[in-house]
């Protein structure tokens, strides 16, 4: 009878002890089994002040026109995030290579501010034109101080992309002045946004776009969304624009 109970007692232990782990695994095959099977990659481009990840997710067909798009390099522009999420999310991209950056300053977008956890402007900090500003547009101790502007930088001149479209919030408008206006018009009728000049109020100094332009064949530009955007027009509709104007399709 002892060795009958030892013998009961032996496998409900061990029944018990696989229990969680067929939970565990059941949990991992859930959150594993949606996949998303537009992404080819994904690459840590550096970490910001705080230690958090900067995620670039790898899309469509290499040897294809290199495209890089970011979004929240400000943290309170946070909505249109979505259009890159989007498009990480949904169907394969055909002919293009390209690359999304959901968020580019990940403090900034934790504390809700346009700032990195420095209380640097990211978008006043790279090498092109800098000054020392001061407020809201603080442009950090000297130009690339931080390691969120270091990551960038690194990335983009590792890959060169022919195009990099930057969005950010509320301005409502596509910059036409810029390296290259005809494809800057083209893009902003196809997302319904108002063909601008942007100049920061005078305060353009040290930007993302600037330094790129100054430095790479390739040209980059601003798109500017107003400070609400609806659901459907982030997630299906901005989507499918960028992609046209870009000379890629989704796969069927």
């Amino acid at each position: 009878m002892l060795r009958v109970s030892l013998a009961l007692m032996l496998v409900v232990g061990a029944i018990a002890w696989l229990a969680p782990s067929a939970t565990n695994a059941a949990g991992s095959a859930t959150t594993a089994a949606a996949p998303r099977s537009a992404v080819i990659g994904k690459r840590v481009l550096g970490h910001s002040v705080d230690g958090r990840p900067i995620v670039a997710w790898h899309l469509g067909q290499p040897g294809r026109k290199r495209v890089v798009v970011i979004s929240t390099m400000h943290g309170n522009e946070r909505a249109t995030r979505r259009i890159l999420t989007s498009l990480r999310d949904g169907r394969p991209i055909r002919g293009l290579d390209l690359w999304v950056i959901p968020v580019y300053n990940p403090d900034g977008l934790r504390a809700n501010t346009r700032r990195n956890a420095h209380g640097v402007d990211l978008n006043r900090n790279y090498p092109y034109r800098w000054v020392d500003l001061d407020g809201n547009y603080e442009s950090g101790p000297k130009a690339g101080s931080e390691p969120e502007t270091q990551a960038m930088m690194a990335f983009l001149s590792e890959i060169r992309p022919s195009r990099v479209v930057s969005f950010h919030q509320p301005l409502n408008g596509v910059d036409v002045n810029t390296k290259r206006p005809r494809f800057a018009k083209r893009l902003a009728t196809a997302l319904r946004l108002p063909k601008v000049s942007l100049n920061c109020g005078g305060m353009c100094h040290g930007t993302m776009t600037m330094w790129f332009n100054a430095t790479f064949p390739g040209a980059a530009l601003t798109v500017e969304y107003p400070a609400r955007i609806g659901h459907r027009r982030a997630s299906v509709q901005a989507p499918r624009a960028l992609i046209r104007v870009l000379g890629g399709r989704f796969a069927r």
